[in-house]
């Protein structure tokens, strides 16, 4: 703080013992110490506030620049984000415009749904075989197939005759 040497130092102590006297100076050197000790934390005080004062303002500048760049970040994740919604709606929007063309070539005014298969009770009817030229039954069922290996005899039999229904011959089978 201030520069004194240890020569002045005594040079100040030796006139303070005569013009004070012996009998006081304890006192005097006391009150002096807790004066220059009150001094020295008021001093540590005020440099400890203007040190936080630049903290602060040194703070305030972070926090500024951090939001600074907060904003450009943000700016810049919605222009991105902009760029690939126009990006991906450009095509969708390019294959829409072509399926409304081709949509009024074919005359067609509304769009073809799918539909869900519809589920029966009744069970489906064998298609006629063409090739061996026999017709799907009646009533619907199946007719009972001929175990493998087997021959079955076709006759024409005359609309309108009743003919007897011969169950198939049993095969061995090992179970």
């Amino acid at each position: 703080m201030f520069d004194v040497s240890f020569s002045e130092l005594m040079l100040i102590g030796v006139i303070a013992l005569i013009v004070i006297g012996p009998e006081r100076l304890p006192k005097v050197a006391r009150t002096v110490g807790h004066l220059l000790g009150r001094a020295q934390r008021y001093v540590n005080e005020v440099k400890s506030d203007i040190q936080k004062e630049m903290d602060l303002k040194e703070i305030g500048d972070i926090k500024n620049q951090m939001e600074d760049a907060a904003r450009s970040v943000q700016s810049s994740m919605t222009s991105s984000v902009e760029d690939l919604k126009a990006a991906v709606t450009q095509p969708t929007q390019a294959i829409k415009d072509s399926l409304d063309e081709a949509r009024q070539a074919l005359d067609i005014k509304q769009p073809v749904t799918e539909e869900a298969p519809v589920k029966t009770d009744a069970p489906s009817l064998p298609a006629q075989d063409p090739a061996a030229g026999i017709p799907a039954p009646a009533d619907g069922n199946p007719a009972p197939a001929a175990p493998l290996g087997t021959t079955v005899p076709t006759t024409s039999v005359p609309s309108g005759t009743p003919q007897p229904v011969r169950a198939p011959a049993p095969t061995e089978s090992s179970h």
